[in-house]
């Protein structure tokens, strides 16, 4: 009987002990909608675990890539419904609770990756970040290269004017649209899923993406060029949700931000080196890779799409191309 009370005793205590642990830890959801083979889940899988372990395993993420959680404007409003606490978004969905963020995707904006790195590094990165914060409630803490977007055809598009007439599919994103509406293109808002049918049976004769993305869907196998439009120096953010957010210590906080940064320069170093290479097997595989006439395009942009339309402030774009 004496034993079995020093056991009953033991087991209590070792209870007792594990309690504490057990409580502190906190499991949170990370949410986004590329494939796990992208680096922008590799990489939220890498910070996770580095979370985990600089916080003594006090915080545990799950990762649920490939639209687990919903499409793009599902995991944003659940920031809201505290459905997930961290997702990986592009500043077109930020710009809905605060417009001014989406200049960044005004066409021609970033000169190139490295300008887009230094542009998260600013004051102007602050500024508008900021404002989101307060529009939305939500805290960006990193932004990732996506990629630098150009445009597939079954000809050259040497200058703007050879857009003229051109069926596109384009994102239904106002300032996706911006470039090639101003080249006079007639664009088409295509679902993603669809866009390689509809190239095949000539649905539409052109769509824009970044390089990586042409070579996952294999937009290649039914387009003849490869344009080096470079339109928009892509990216996406990494978000954490407002109570998330406020309820880390200022510590935990450093922490978030400091791996979330590091994830996001681990995933762009990835995709620049990935783009370098592509432009390569893509004239292996036969396609024309053209470079055309940047100013033409440029020139029609600036005339033919106002910042003001989109809710840009012309000021922040300025910031943004003072930046070296």
């Amino acid at each position: 009987m004496k034993s079995r009370v020093v056991t009953m005793l033991g087991a209590v205590a070792a209870l007792a002990l594990t309690m504490p642990a057990a409580l502190a830890q906190t499991a949170l959801k990370w949410a986004h909608v590329y494939e796990t083979s992208e680096p922008f889940h590799t990489e939220s899988v890498w910070a996770a675990e580095e979370i985990k372990k600089r916080t003594d395993g006090r915080y545990t993420i799950d990762v649920f890539p490939a639209s687990q959680l919903g499409k793009e404007s599902d995991i944003n409003q659940g920031l809201t419904l505290g459905t997930v606490d961290i997702i990986i978004s592009g500043s077109s969905f930020a710009a809905r609770s605060f417009a001014r963020i989406g200049v960044t995707y005004y066409p021609y904006t970033f000169r190139d990756a490295d300008h887009l790195l230094a542009y998260a590094k600013s004051d102007i990165y602050k500024t508008l970040t900021q404002g989101y914060e307060e529009a939305s409630g939500h805290h960006i803490t990193a932004t990732t290269y996506y990629g630098t977007r150009h445009s597939t055809a079954n000809k050259p598009l040497a200058k703007c004017e050879d857009m003229a007439g051109l069926k596109m599919r384009v994102p239904d994103v106002p300032a996706y649209l911006a470039m090639p509406r101003s080249c006079g293109a007639n664009t088409a808002p295509i679902a993603f899923a669809e866009v390689y049918l509809a190239l095949q049976n000539g649905t539409v004769e052109a769509q824009e993406n970044p390089l990586t993305t042409i070579e996952a869907k294999k937009f290649y196998e039914v387009q003849t060029h490869i344009n080096l439009t470079g339109h928009i120096v892509d990216h996406l953010n990494t978000i954490v949700s407002k109570s998330r957010w406020a309820s880390l210590s200022d510590e935990d906080k450093q922490i978030f931000t400091d791996v979330m940064q590091e994830a996001a320069a681990r995933a762009t170093e990835k995709i620049v080196a990935r783009e370098k290479q592509l432009v390569q097997e893509f004239k292996d595989k036969g396609l024309t890779v053209v470079e055309p006439d940047l100013d033409t395009f440029k020139k029609a942009v600036m005339e033919k799409a106002t910042f003001e339309e989109f809710g840009y402030e012309k000021a922040d774009w300025d910031a943004i191309q003072a930046i070296k």
